[in-house]
């Protein structure tokens, strides 16, 4: 192992849901995530986490829900398939005040909410948070159900991007030209609290939003949350390019992980000339160790045991918009051209790309018997915490991922084994940091001296006083999620 490679940064993903990394999961007698609605389930769940040095927990969330034939699949509700789920930033609050270090990222859609509303809640939980929140920016794929509940039209994958890199370029205003740095005063002699001098109001008339105003709350330690994003098309790297602090990207192929990372380290220099180590590189994995390789082995099967045929065929549609309900087991996996103009294609992109490569799914049936023993990520890792250990240091040897976001089976059996059982070895491997770097999220995973955006950031461009900058090309190419 190289002794100059930095220790790896650690996530956590959970929805506000039962949902696990295969379907049914959620029945195992192990597992509590029928809990997901009571504050005790999160405390815990925050503290563990941060007791064991995790970077961050991120909370996944989506109003999408399964369909069959244009209405809720009943299926779905009975094996909570991607249903139900909470609100994200609900528990985040509850989870902040039960810890103190720990990472907390929150998914928010730019199609859902304006963007001073997502700017003003991200900006007052980062204060009461001590400066420890992230935003993972998502576009809204899989519309279909959340159109029909928000009654709202169904936009084409390249739009969705237009409209989150204008989204994104009004919220970036708000937080870091609204108020200047000594703008509070906080003086009760005069009777004066903030200086209106150094306070002021940002305009923006873009293609799809417009707003003139301050932000109404002072900025937060961080002042910008960490920016989070998922997605590997054309749009999504480019997005990422321009915004993203972090991104997940698929570790299943590891060949797409190399060349996505380089598609965007060189996007984010060459076309937003940003710094080369401006963002980190996270892959959603899953741990399963035993004290013994048979054993890590017989639990992972077990636990995929809980998911069925029929919750990987609503698994499919809901990410794809393929209904495969009565498809032909025996004809070939459908392409990206198959999926409809407004779903993800990551998911049909991870198969399309394990073509011909040895024991990689060909047909519908053995495509969706992968989904359902993997779920929709695929890389995993599963054995001795050494043998884990020696698993992690090749496949980051091998693409220069700088971290991984833990996946669950059970919850918190997933949790409490990475955290007591696969760190310490990581940690004895240089693998792992030992603590926490600083106080805020941005230090956890960039250092000390990284609490706000760097100025080669387009968000830097916003603050006040800053020179005017070229603005960098919009983040809206047409390609899948």
């Amino acid at each position: 192992m190289s002794t100059e490679r930095e220790p790896l940064s650690f996530g956590v993903i959970q929805g506000l849901s039962m949902a696990g990394l295969v379907t049914g999961i959620w029945a195992h007698p192990e597992n509590t995530s029928g809990e997901f609605l009571t504050l005790d389930y999160w405390t815990k769940l925050g503290r563990k986490l941060e007791e064991g040095g995790i970077d961050f927990l991120f909370l996944a969330d989506q109003f999408a829900y399964p369909l069959k034939n244009g209405t809720m699949a009943e299926r779905a509700v009975e094996d909570a398939v991607a249903f139900p789920m909470g609100d994200p930033l609900v528990a985040l609050s509850a989870i902040a005040a039960a810890t103190s270090r720990l990472g907390l990222v929150a998914t928010m859609s730019t199609m859902t909410e304006p963007p001073a509303h997502i700017a003003r809640r991200l900006s007052t939980l980062d204060s009461l948070s001590g400066g420890r929140i992230g935003w993972n920016i998502v576009t809204g794929a899989n519309q279909e159900s959340t159109t029909r509940l928000f009654g709202t039209a169904i936009r084409p994958h390249a739009e969705r991007y237009a409209i989150a890199d204008d989204f994104l370029e009004v919220t970036l205003k708000l937080w870091e030209g609204s108020w200047e740095d000594d703008a509070v005063v906080n003086d009760k002699v005069r009777r004066i609290y903030a200086d209106p001098a150094k306070v002021h109001e940002i305009k923006h008339e873009g293609p799809y939003f417009k707003c003139e105003g301050a932000l109404p709350v002072p900025p937060s330690p961080q002042r910008t949350p960490l920016l989070f994003q998922a997605g590997t098309s054309s749009a999504g790297r480019r997005f990422a390019a321009k915004y993203a602090e972090a991104v997940f990207i698929p570790g299943s192929h590891p060949e797409k992980a190399i060349a996505d990372i380089a598609a965007i380290r060189s996007l984010a220099q060459d076309e937003f000339g940003r710094d080369a180590d401006a963002i980190k590189f996270v892959c959603g994995a899953l741990f399963i160790t035993g004290d013994s390789a048979e054993e890590a082995v017989r639990r992972r099967t077990e636990m995929a045991g809980y998911s069925t045929l029929e919750s990987a065929k609503l698994e499919w549609s809901y990410h794809t918009g393929i209904e495969l309900t009565d498809a032909d087991m025996d004809k070939p996996i459908p392409g990206s051209r198959q999926t409809t103009p407004d779903s993800s294609k990551s998911l049909v992109e991870k198969y399309e790309s394990g073509k011909g490569a040895e024991r990689q799914p060909q047909t519908i049936g053995e495509m969706l018997e992968h989904l359902r023993v993997h779920g929709t990520t695929g890389l995993g890792f599963v054995g001795t915490p050494e043998q884990i250990a020696d698993e992690v240091e090749e496949f980051v040897d091998r693409t220069g991922v700088d971290g991984f976001l833990i996946e669950p089976f059970t919850t918190p059996g997933t949790y409490d084994d990475f955290v007591d059982r696969i760190l310490p070895v990581l940690r004895e491997r240089g693998l792992a940091r030992t603590a926490y770097q600083g106080d805020t999220l941005r230090e956890h995973l960039f250092g000390v001296d990284r609490v706000r955006l760097p100025e080669s950031h387009v968000g830097a461009s916003f603050r006040h006083g800053a020179a005017a900058a070229v603005p960098p090309k919009p983040a809206d190419a047409a390609g899948g999620n």
